[in-house]
């Protein structure tokens, strides 16, 4: 799957959290295989929406939608916030 370049809000947050290393091996395995089982790749609720997210790590995670064979990342949160 192809994944748009990030948005440069986006790329601060991973610099602030210092997942940038994570992020990119992350993004490696995803661009091969979205449902890659160390991604944890779900379908958010309400599932009509079509949004997705995967793991950074344990904590943290990006939130994606996709069209076609693209996908865009919306956002990157601390999942228990």
């Amino acid at each position: 799957m192809i994944v748009k370049p990030l948005r440069s809000d986006l790329q601060k947050y991973l610099k602030k959290h210092h997942l940038s290393r994570k992020f990119n091996k992350q993004i490696a395995l995803f661009s091969q295989n979205p449902r890659h089982p160390s991604l944890n790749t779900e379908i958010l609720e309400p599932k009509s929406l079509k949004i997705y997210s995967f793991r950074i790590d344990r904590k943290y995670r990006v939130i994606f939608i996709t069209k076609l064979n693209e996908a865009e990342i919306i956002d990157m949160n601390d999942h228990y916030q």
